[in-house]
């Protein structure tokens, strides 16, 4: 893999609070997905990529080179930063045709990169309304416009799908997919497992500052499996549910809560868990009236992955 980014041993701290610790990776070409909840440091692993923090310890190169104060490579790099960080009394065209203006583009240059980027996020039609008033889908699609309105190399997008609806991620998606088949080095952070499962295979699972796993989502898939699932059933006949299940080898603990109406079930396998549970809730004597998992989120994985 012929690399476009590296870093060795990179290390972030805020006096004594660790924001990113020891982190050696080399990363080419496609797409990469950081994965990992809130505060895990995934923000300032890119501050730190894109120059905008200074290592406490360790390196960083982008393209052979340090990305520290380095202008000429910050011109081949996209950044969608997770905070909006918008001009709210301008216009999405405004805010868009004046950062293209840092990048010394004649005028004619600007106005044509600046509606293709908005017509690729289809904001074309809402050039000229205020940034104010954009909603937080709109919003997060002017950022990704202008991360890539200068034709980057590399880019790198922290929870670009954060606030959209199901219809705007998948465009997203989408988008982001191209940019990696097009052969450019896209970064994704996220805290939701199935967006950077539709995203790509590579990803990295960061912790507390720190990598605790990489490689492709089957070997993720793997870890995070081993997690038991809590499962949470809503049901008239409780009861008789749970009697369904006691027993099975895959099922490790059953209680009830709510008087008796919620029934959650501890479970090492839950494809097998929910194919039973399918059949059974088929059967409109079931009483089943609703499924959630209340741990079916990465701090939940991770604490168990580190033996918290």
């Amino acid at each position: 893999m012929s690399a476009v980014i590296e870093t060795s041993k990179l290390s972030k701290w805020y006096g004594n609070v660790l924001g990113l610790s020891d982190v050696t990776l080399t990363i080419g070409p496609g797409i990469l997905g950081l994965l990992g909840p809130n505060g895990a440091g995934k923000s300032t692993f890119f501050k730190l990529l894109t120059g905008q923090l200074k290592p406490s310890i360790g390196t960083v190169t982008v393209f052979g080179a340090p990305i520290r104060n380095n202008q000429r490579t910050f011109r081949r790099i996209g950044l969608c930063p997770e905070q909006d960080a918008l001009y709210e009394e301008l216009t999405g065209w405004e805010f868009l045709t004046n950062l293209l203006r840092l990048y010394g583009y004649g005028r004619a240059e600007i106005e044509a990169r600046a509606e293709r980027a908005l017509e690729t996020v289809e904001l074309l039609e809402d050039r000229d309304r205020i940034v104010r008033g954009y909603s937080r889908g709109m919003r997060q699609r002017l950022k990704f416009a202008q991360a890539v309105a200068h034709d980057p190399e590399v880019v790198i997008l922290d929870e670009p799908l954060s606030g959209l609806d199901p219809l705007g991620k998948r465009k997203l998606i989408r988008l982001i997919k191209d940019f990696g088949r097009e052969g450019r080095t896209v970064l994704v952070s996220s805290h939701v497992l199935p967006e950077i499962e539709a995203l790509t295979a590579n990803i990295v699972l960061v912790h507390q500052g720190k990598i605790l796993a990489s490689g492709d989502i089957h070997y993720i898939r793997d870890l995070i499996d081993t997690h038991p699932h809590i499962v949470a059933v809503r049901s008239s006949a409780a009861r008789t549910l749970a009697g369904h299940f006691v027993g099975e080898p895959y099922v490790h603990k059953v209680r009830f809560e709510n008087g008796g109406e919620l029934v959650l079930f501890e479970t090492s396998n839950r494809d097998r868990f929910f194919e039973r549970l399918t059949r059974y809730a088929a059967d409109t004597a079931s009483g089943v009236e609703e499924i959630t998992s209340p741990d079916d989120n990465l701090q939940a994985v991770f604490d168990y992955l580190v033996g918290a």
